[in-house]
């Protein structure tokens, strides 16, 4: 099985062709940390890098609800990215599709948990793909440094709205 430490409470392996497996603290109780990942207002101030911003297109956190998110680089290209709910139990778990709109066809199923521990919250995601090219090609086309640089804003966010 391939590691990679990517931060101190987080970390990434692959444990089959066809899976990611992350597993990340916050420094938050798991109500606020599943309320950042499913709230239209608190996507926009963390997720994916620094240097693209993100506009919720579509957010509805219920099963069969769709989401719609775009990414915009400095020069304005947009990035699209979508999917659907398939399961949702605050603010114990989700799962959902993740589609990145250019690779049409390509689907992601993401199942996230999240546990208390102490007032924090250890969330784990496996992400499983329709074959190795796919999760290979993911890595390949720096998942793992978005992935790092949004959970890094995630880390912000908790914090001011945990003070």
């Amino acid at each position: 099985m391939e590691t990679t430490t990517v931060h101190p409470m987080h970390v990434m392996t692959l444990p089959s062709d066809t899976t990611i497996h992350v597993v990340r603290e916050f420094n938050a109780p798991r109500e606020l940390v599943f309320r950042a990942m499913t709230d239209a207002q608190m996507i926009p101030k963390w997720w994916g890098p620094r240097m693209l911003r993100t506009v919720v297109e579509t957010l509805e956190p219920y099963v069969g609800g769709k989401w719609r998110f775009l990414q915009y680089d400095p020069e304005g290209k947009e990035y699209a990215f979508r999917g659907e709910f398939l399961a949702i139990d605050p603010p114990s778990s989700l799962q959902m599709t993740f589609e990145f709109e250019p690779m049409a066809g390509h689907i992601i199923v993401q199942d996230v948990s999240f546990e208390d521990i102490g007032g924090r919250t250890r969330m784990t995601s496996v992400s499983t793909y329709q074959s190795r090219a796919d999760r290979d090609g993911m890595i390949e086309h720096g998942m793992e440094w978005g992935m790092r640089e949004g959970y890094e804003r995630l880390d912000d966010l908790l914090a001011a709205e945990h003070n």
